[in-house]
Formats: C-alpha cells, structure tokens, sequence
C-alpha cells in the first residue's frame, strides 16, 4: 500500500509450509536455505488479509510432492494436510471472487501433483481464473489444465533448458503470462545469482524466441492477460 501502483499481492498458505521441513538453497536454485514452520490453514485470517483491494489473488497455494518423507504412511499424510489446505483456499478464492495462484511441484518424472490438483479443482466445481504458476507440467497435463481454464506462467528456467519449449507453443499466447520466482532460478545471462524482478526481459526475449514473435507482441499480450486476470488496470 505504500506503492499506489505497480505493487500488489497474492496471500496464501505454500503446500511446503503446511509441515516443518528444510529446505536448503542448492534446491531451490539459489537464495538462503529455511526450515518451514508447520501451519494451518487458518481461513477468517486470510481472508482479513484477502479483502485488501491491493490483494489481487489467493495463493500460491497447492501440491507440492518433490521431497516427501520415503514412507507411504507419511508421504499420505502429507499430501492430506496438502490438501486440505488447497481445498480452504479455494473455497476462500471462491468466496471473495479473487483468481487462485496454483503451485504444483510433481514427484520426479511423473505428473502426480498436477492430477491431483485437477480432481480437486473439478470436485470443488472452481470458476474463477486460476493461474498454474511456474509450470512445469506435460504437455498432455497442459492440454487438461487449459479445458480446466487455466493460465499459465513461465520464469527463467525457459532460458537455459528445453523442455518447455513445446508446451509454450502450444498454450495460447492469451492463456500465458511471465515471472520471475525470485529470488530464485535466475534467467540467463544471470544464471547463478539472485534472481530479480527486472530479469523478466530476458524470460520475454525467450519466450518470443520459442513462438517465432516479437518481443513487443509478448509484452503486450502477457501485460494485458495479467490485468485482465488480476483486475490491475
């Protein structure tokens, strides 16, 4: 609120906070190393928070299956607090008509998360914007988020890896928009260093390289998705 634009929010409870865990900054990609605290979702505070006009989404809230515990017993646990957690947030994007910011962070070389967050997408009947942060999904998992509505964001791990090049080609250009992550997975030429909100260019540049367009079209078609998603005017 100090920034009368430019500056908004999303709030929500991330699927790796909802247990204690440590999480150390080789993994992340660069940035410091924290331990989670453990929480629940408490719903009439977030909502407190998600009433501000300068909140503009619920999230980034989620799946996130990379590094469960080895036992089923626990990694089911897990993926229960998950969850529910997921499911109180939709219900509170629902309530107050704001766009939901989805994480989902599969098990190695499967899909896992975003299958289970599109049963509970469908069984909670969603219909407001949701936005599939980060993804990194299939292609045939993006074909399914698409029928579900989603849009899609991609940061700078499209510019020095190529697994995602057929998946942008193929989401409409009105269905995508750009991020950063940061503080992490910097985009190169900064690769190794914290990230920052000004790198988006380079993700821009990349990104219009892949769909054969100009710069300028991807700037505009992402900055007009993202006040239409958001209601930023």
């Amino acid at each position: 609120n100090e920034y009368p634009n430019g500056v908004y929010a999303a709030v929500g409870l991330h699927p790796v906070h909802t247990e204690k865990s440590y999480h150390d900054p080789k993994e992340l990609g660069g940035g410091a190393g924290f331990t989670s605290r453990g929480e629940e979702f408490d719903y009439e505070y977030y909502k407190k928070l998600a009433m501000d006009p300068k909140v503009v989404a619920i999230g980034e809230c989620g799946l996130d299956y990379y590094r469960l515990e080895d036992s089923e017993t626990r990694k089911e646990e897990s993926r229960k607090k998950q969850r529910e957690a997921f499911i109180k947030q939709i219900e509170l994007a629902k309530e107050i008509k704001k766009p939901l910011m989805i994480h989902a962070r599969p098990s190695k070389g499967t899909d896992d998360a975003y299958d289970d967050i599109l049963t509970v997408i469908h069984n909670s009947l969603f219909m407001f914007p949701a936005i599939s942060h980060f993804f990194v999904g299939s292609l045939d998992i993006a074909k399914k988020m698409l029928e579900a509505g989603s849009y899609f964001t991609f940061g700078g791990v499209i510019t020095f890896a190529r697994d995602y090049d057929e998946v942008i080609k193929y989401i409409p250009l009105d269905r995508i928009m750009l991020e950063t992550d940061a503080p992490y997975v910097a985009p190169l030429p900064y690769r190794g260093q914290r990230n920052e909100p000004a790198y988006i260019v380079e993700t821009a540049k990349k990104l219009a390289e892949i769909r054969g367009i100009s710069v300028e079209e991807v700037a505009a078609a992402t900055n007009s998705t993202v006040q239409k998603v958001f209601g930023i005017i």
